[in-house]
C-alpha cells in the first residue's frame, strides 16, 4: 500500500474506493499522523500503521455494506413502499 494518495477521479477507482480512503485517513489523524506526510515515518512504521488503518478500513466498509443490505432487504419486504397505509 503506497502512502500517495489515489487519484480519486480514476476510472478504476473501485466503488467504494474513496469511502475506503477517507476511513483510512480517518484512522490515520486518529492515531495522531497526517496522512499527507506519512513518508516522514521510517518504513517499518508506515507499514504498521497503513495495515492497522486497512484493516480498520475494511472493517468499516464491511458495516456500511452490511448495513446497505440491511435496508435493502427491508425495503423488499416492505414492498418498497415508504409511505403509511391510511
Amino acid at each position: 500500500m503506497s502512502p500517495e494518495r489515489a487519484d480519486t477521479n480514476s476510472p478504476q477507482q473501485p466503488p467504494l474506493g474513496e469511502l475506503e480512503r477517507a476511513f483510512i485517513d480517518e484512522f490515520v489523524r486518529g492515531r495522531g499522523y497526517d496522512p499527507l506526510k506519512l513518508s516522514d515515518l521510517s518504513e517499518h512504521e508506515r507499514e504498521a500503521l497503513l495495515k492497522d488503518a486497512s484493516v480498520y478500513a475494511s472493517s468499516k466498509l464491511t458495516e456500511v455494506e452490511s448495513r446497505s443490505h440491511f435496508v435493502q432487504e427491508i425495503h423488499d419486504h416492505s414492498g418498497g413502499s415508504t409511505s403509511k397505509p391510511e
